[in-house]
């Protein structure tokens, strides 16, 4: 929450409001501050997000809107906590794809679960509002699928994949890549129990995309730069969208890939392997550390 005007991180902010600092909490706890310059808001434009509760509805006060977001997203943290320690506990790198539609989601995970069937345990939770379509894609790659239908949900939440983990083999030691509803917005609020979000832009969209769903980019924490085949055919500046997104997070890790071709794909699967490592890693150490208490005790 930004220490000066109240808004979210990401949040634009009225034409002459000078830069201010911005506090970040992470999900280890830790918490950073630093100098943070929203984009401005031209004038002639109506915003709607600049309240407390960064929105509007009809007939609701800023404050209610407030406590109905914080009683909402207190309850999904708790089923993601669960969902966390139960992903942890088997070493499983869990991953939240997000982005919007058309940006070619589930052409990069089917590549990537061809990629890496023979080489890691792998499961995937597909959500869409309706249709299983995406779910065959994936289980014709031969890695085990669960589709979830939102209905008129527009993103999952931490009940429905704790749900999901109950029925899906899981991938002990594994990468359970977590395919959301096609959208940047409201995905970018709901924490899964993921170890990371990963966006997905793509050069059919605008470079301009992160400073328009500020929240997303803010969320993730890799970037995903698709269909990079298809880039000397459209406008789109890949320096100009790294520059936006870093704008709204610094700490940004960013990729340029074709899930088509296969551009840039060593370097996205290195990613994986590393993250997966981590994971790892940590659940030798808990485990070496609680051996160590009992030989104590």
């Amino acid at each position: 929450m930004c220490t000066v005007c109240g808004c979210g991180a990401g949040e634009t902010r009225i034409e002459g409001q000078p830069p201010h600092e911005h506090e970040h909490e992470h999900a280890d706890g830790t918490r950073h501050t630093h100098t943070h310059d929203h984009p401005y808001v031209p004038a002639g434009t109506l915003h709607y997000g600049q309240g407390p509760a960064r929105a509007h509805a009809p007939g609701l006060s800023q404050a209610r809107m407030v406590r109905i977001e914080q009683d909402i997203l207190g309850k999904n943290d708790a089923y993601a906590r669960a969902n966390r320690e139960r992903l942890v506990g088997q070493a499983i790198l869990a991953l939240n794809l997000v982005s919007g539609p058309g940006s070619g989601k589930t052409s990069l995970l089917t590549r990537t679960l061809t990629a890496l069937k023979d080489r890691h345990p792998l499961a995937v939770i597909e959500g869409d509002q309706e249709t299983a379509f995406d779910a065959d894609r994936i289980r014709a790659t031969g890695v085990p699928a669960l589709q979830i239908n939102t209905g008129k949900g527009c993103h999952l939440d931490a009940h429905m994949v704790g749900q999901a983990l109950a029925q899906i083999a899981l991938p002990a030691g594994g990468i359970l890549f977590i395919e959301n509803v096609g959208n940047l917005v409201c995905p970018a609020a709901f924490d899964l129990g993921e170890a990371a979000k990963v966006a997905i832009l793509s050069v059919t969209e605008g470079a301009d995309k992160p400073l328009k769903y500020p929240d997303m980019f803010h969320a993730a924490r890799l970037m995903i730069i698709n269909k990079m085949d298809l880039l000397p055919y459209v406008d789109f500046d890949v320096d100009q969208a790294i520059a936006y997104a870093r704008r709204i997070n610094p700490q940004l890790q960013v990729l340029t890939v074709s899930a088509t071709r296969g551009d840039g794909f060593d370097a996205w699967l290195a990613w994986l392997d590393t993250e997966l490592g981590a994971v790892k890693q940590t659940r030798i150490d808990s485990l070496e550390s609680e051996l160590a208490r009992l030989r104590g005790a």
